[in-house]
């Protein structure tokens, strides 16, 4: 019975001495983790702490106090390590670091991690879609944006940026549906304004490849995002170029209205009275002649007009 009782009495020992032994290392290992830590080497303390956990969990309520401290600073030292990635601009790094945080925080239960890690994301993707913008790589901009979307489809930045990619490589349907995606998330002026644009634009390139009715076409679809002066410029340009005359008299007319400032608008009011003169409207022409009988280029020949129309 004596010799029973010693044996377990020398188990007691062992079990006590290889328990203070654990929490002698878990606490080297913690010290050491949060040495790293000091020194700015988020890694290193991140690896630390990993080998201290196990250690002081071993130690029951005497490794507690480390136990929590590590699950606490691992998840947020591995968000730190993805916001450093974000601040060097290193993108693809730092998404697959906020993806481990997010992995992190779930493991130890910190959800301030999960949230921060998940709203970041979305917001990274739009940054590294911004710098392929800007060095016009189109087609790799839009793909960041499309993904910044698909995480966060309520981005409205997102979606404008990824209709002016999606724009910038010809996909025009695919714009203007990214384009009505940012309407619908805080970005109804901006958005308006880019499909507006980007139909300008196909009117002036139609224009200039001598599609008029394309030109037409897309000008008129401008206008109906935004009423614009070069939009009705175009339009009446092309129509002319059609011999549509009063289709191109009503849109110089609306160019004018909405730009009275511009510098050709006595361009513009010679070539509607010559329009109206050919078309037999003599009170429309003498009304636009009457306009431009000071003008230095047009005058003469506005004020020798008047006088056969005999204008009032």
């Amino acid at each position: 019975m004596k010799k029973i009782i010693l044996i377990a009495l020398s188990f007691a020992i062992s079990a006590v001495s290889l328990s203070a032994q654990d929490m002698a290392a878990a606490t080297d290992a913690f010290n050491n983790g949060a040495t790293a830590l000091s020194m700015g080497d988020n890694q290193g303390a991140i690896d630390y702490f990993k080998q201290a956990l196990p250690l002081a969990e071993a130690c029951g309520d005497e490794g507690a106090e480390i136990v929590a401290t590590c699950k606490d600073r691992i998840p947020r030292l591995v968000l730190a390590i993805g916001k450093d990635y974000i601040q060097a601009s290193e993108y693809d790094k730092a998404i697959q670091q906020l993806q481990e945080a997010i992995s992190a925080g779930k493991e130890y239960e910190n959800t301030e991690v999960v949230n921060d890690a998940t709203e970041l994301i979305p917001q990274v993707y739009l940054q590294k879609g911004n710098t392929l913008f800007k060095n016009k790589d189109f087609a790799g901009a839009a793909e960041s944006y499309s993904q910044s979307v698909k995480v966060d489809s309520t981005n409205g930045m997102a979606s404008l940026m990824l209709g002016q990619a999606l724009a910038a490589t010809g996909d025009i349907a695919g714009a203007e549906s990214a384009y009505r995606m940012a309407m619908r998330n805080g970005q109804q002026q901006n958005a308006v304004k880019q499909l507006s644009n980007t139909y300008i634009k196909l009117s002036a390139s139609a224009l200039k490849a001598k599609d008029y009715q394309g030109a037409i076409d897309y000008a008129l679809k401008s206008n109906e995002y935004l009423e614009n002066a070069t939009a009705m410029q175009v339009a009446g340009q092309a129509s002319l170029q059609l011999q549509k005359n009063n289709d191109a008299i009503s849109y110089f007319e609306k160019y004018v209205a909405l730009a009275p400032n511009a510098r050709n608008v006595n361009d513009i009011f010679y070539s509607i009275a010559v329009l109206a003169q050919q078309g037999g409207d003599n009170a429309k022409a003498c009304g636009y002649y009457q306009k431009i009988t000071s003008d230095p280029k047009y005058g003469e020949t506005a004020k020798q007009q008047v006088a056969a129309l005999k204008c009032n």
